[in-house]
C-alpha cells in the first residue's frame, strides 16, 4: 500500500494549521492592545501625577479683575500655586523681563512646566484640563451633560463685559458712581498714572529694541481704549447693556429657587448645586462693581433681590474671602505691597528705610480708620 499522502487529504491539516495561526494572530492581537491600552492609561496617570507634582506660577496683581478670577479658580480647586505680584501701579507689568514673558504686557500669566498661558479664560481651562480627578473639584461639567452649556453660556456672557472700561469709566468719570469705595486721592492718582502711561510706553520701546513691536502695539491698544472710556455716551452704552446681562442672571438665579422650593433645602448657585465656573466670573463682576460704587445701580432696594441674596452668599464662601476679602480692604491689600516694594527698592539707607516704613504705618492707620468709619456710616 501505498503511504503517498493525496493533496485533498493533506488539505484539512493545511487548514486546521491556518486556523490555528489565526487563533494565535488574534490572542496576540488582543494582548497587544491589551497592552497599548494600559500602556495609555499608565501614560494618562504619569501625566497626570507630573501635573499634580510639578509647580504652577502665577505672576498677578492683587486688584487685577483678569487675575483675580483666575485667582478665586485656583482656589476653588484647591491648587498649590506660587504667586507672584506683578504691580501695575509700580508699572511692573511692562518692565522687559515681564513684557518677554507675555508681549501684550498684561496679567495673569501661568507658566506650567514648559507652558506659559497668558489670557485668563485659557488659563483656566488648562487647569480645568490638567488639574480634574476625585481629589480635586470640576468648574466645568462634562461636555454633554445637563450643566454643560447653561455653564458656557452664562461664562461667556459675563466674561464678555468689558471690566476695564467700566473700572477706567468710574475712575474717569466719578459723577457716574454712588458710595464709590475709591477715594478722591487715589482716583486723582490713578487718572495720572494712566495718562501717563503712553509716553512711559515710547521710552520703554526706545530702550529696547527687541521689544519695540510689543511696546508699540500695546500703546496703540491702550490709546484706543482710553478713547473709548473717555467718551461718557459709549459708557452709558455699556453700562446699559450691564442692565440687560444682570436681568438675565436675575431670572437665571429665581429658576434656581424655584427648583429647590423645600425650606431649608441646600441654596443652588447659578448653574446648579455647585460652584462653576461661572460663579467665578459672577462673583468677581458684583465685588469689582461694589468697588467701583455702581453696586447701588443694580441691586438692592428691592431691586434684582436674588442677585442681591447672592452676593452676600458669595461673601461668606471661604475661598472668596481668602483671595478677595471684604470690599473695603480692596485698597489697603494694594497700596501695602506696593508701598513695602517702593521702600526696599528707594530707600537708600537705614534711616530712610525706617522713615518711610514709619510713614507707612501712619497711612495705613488713617486708611483703616477712613475705612472704618465708612462701615459706621454704612
Amino acid at each position: 500500500m501505498s503511504s503517498k499522502v493525496t493533496r485533498f487529504e493533506r488539505q484539512p491539516l493545511t487548514d486546521k494549521m491556518a486556523e490555528q495561526n489565526i487563533g494565535e494572530s488574534q490572542d496576540e492581537k488582543e494582548i497587544l492592545i491589551k497592552k497599548d491600552a494600559l500602556s495609555q492609561d499608565s501614560g494618562e496617570v504619569v501625566e497626570r501625577t507630573k501635573n499634580k507634582e510639578s509647580k504652577l506660577i502665577l505672576y498677578h496683581w492683587t486688584q487685577s479683575f483678569s487675575s483675580q478670577k483666575v485667582r478665586l479658580a485656583i482656589a476653588e480647586k484647591g491648587l498649590q500655586c506660587d504667586e507672584n505680584d506683578v504691580s501695575l501701579p509700580l508699572s511692573e507689568h511692562n518692565e522687559p523681563w515681564f513684557m518677554r514673558l507675555n508681549p501684550t504686557g498684561e496679567v495673569p500669566v501661568l507658566v506650567h512646566n514648559d507652558n506659559v498661558i497668558c489670557d485668563p479664560t485659557q488659563i483656566m481651562d488648562y487647569l480645568e484640563q490638567n488639574f480634574c480627578d476625585e481629589h480635586t473639584p470640576k468648574l466645568i461639567p462634562e461636555e454633554g451633560s445637563t450643566y454643560y452649556h447653561r455653564v458656557q453660556h452664562y461664562r461667556e456672557l459675563l466674561d464678555s463685559l468689558q471690566m476695564d472700561a467700566y473700572t477706567h469709566g468710574c475712575i474717569l468719570h466719578p459723577e457716574i458712581t454712588v458710595d464709590s469705595h475709591i477715594p478722591a486721592y487715589a482716583t486723582t492718582h490713578i487718572r495720572t498714572q494712566i495718562l501717563n502711561t503712553e509716553s512711559e510706553l515710547k521710552k520703554l520701546a526706545a530702550e529696547n529694541p527687541d521689544l519695540k513691536d510689543a511696546y508699540i502695539a500695546k500703546q496703540r491698544r491702550l490709546k484706543s481704549k482710553l478713547f473709548d472710556h473717555y467718551n461718557m455716551k459709549y459708557l452709558k452704552k455699556l453700562l446699559d447693556e450691564l442692565e440687560n446681562v444682570l436681568d438675565q442672571v436675575e431670572t437665571e438665579l429665581q429658576r434656581r429657587i424655584e427648583e429647590t422650593p423645600e425650606e431649608g433645602s441646600q441654596q443652588a448657585w447659578l448653574c446648579g448645586d455647585f460652584f462653576s465656573i461661572a460663579d467665578v466670573s459672577l462673583a468677581v463682576t458684583l465685588h469689582r462693581l461694589k468697588f467701583l460704587g455702581l453696586s447701588r445701580r443694580y441691586w438692592g432696594n428691592g431691586t434684582r433681590v436674588n442677585l442681591e441674596t447672592y452676593y452676600e452668599r458669595v461673601l461668606n464662601r471661604p475661598t472668596f474671602r481668602r483671595v478677595l476679602g471684604h470690599v473695603n480692604n480692596i485698597l489697603i491689600s494694594a497700596v501695602l505691597p506696593t508701598a513695602f516694594r517702593v521702600a526696599k527698592k528707594k530707600a537708600p539707607t537705614f534711616v530712610g528705610a525706617s522713615l518711610l516704613i514709619g510713614l507707612i504705618g501712619g497711612a495705613t492707620y488713617l486708611a483703616f480708620s477712613y475705612f472704618k468709619r465708612r462701615l459706621l456710616v454704612s
